[in-house]
């Protein structure tokens, strides 16, 4: 069975709602055989990232930047996962395991995502993981419109993995 990873930070009602949605995608009653595995970005390991077929990401953007909790994520698997740095600290991209992994994301705002976004698209590229959808990026309250977008934003990635597509 394929084994989706969500690893998310969701300190508020607003980034918890849209979690949901991503969630209740994932769980879509058309999408067979894939687990479904969430954890905190504060509880996520590297044994977690490489059991996964894919990835879901989840953020607040606080301050033009990812939240430190998916930031500890990272900095905590990226070399065990394939990750790699050249010597002058840009990101080469690893040969590792999880290269070619699908993933998605989704960021929460209240003024501006861009530097989340930014932040977590460079990581993701020296991961040399393979962005499988848009990013979701929502500023202020969700939408109707925005939520539905986050059901399909993990639909899609959860599809991706499963064994029918």
């Amino acid at each position: 069975m394929a084994r989706l990873l969500v690893v998310q930070h969701t300190p508020t009602p607003t980034v918890t709602r849209l979690a949901e949605a991503v969630l209740a995608g994932t769980r879509d009653e058309a999408i067979e055989g894939v687990e479904v595995v969430v954890r905190p970005a504060l509880e996520a390991t590297a044994d977690d990232v490489l059991e996964a077929d894919g990835y879901l990401l989840g953020t607040p953007a606080n301050f033009g930047y990812m939240s430190g909790a998916l930031k500890h994520f990272f900095d905590t698997v990226f070399l065990q996962v394939g990750g790699a740095l050249s010597d002058d600290g840009s990101g080469t991209g690893g040969s590792g395991g999880t290269a070619g992994r699908p993933f998605g994301l989704w960021v929460h705002g209240r003024y501006d995502t861009t530097g989340a976004e930014r932040a977590v698209l460079a990581i993701t590229g020296a991961l040399k993981w393979r962005q499988a959808a848009n990013v979701l990026a929502v500023l202020g309250d969700p939408s109707d419109e925005q939520l539905a977008e986050a059901y399909e934003l993990g639909g899609t990635i959860a599809a991706l993995l499963s064994p029918g597509s």
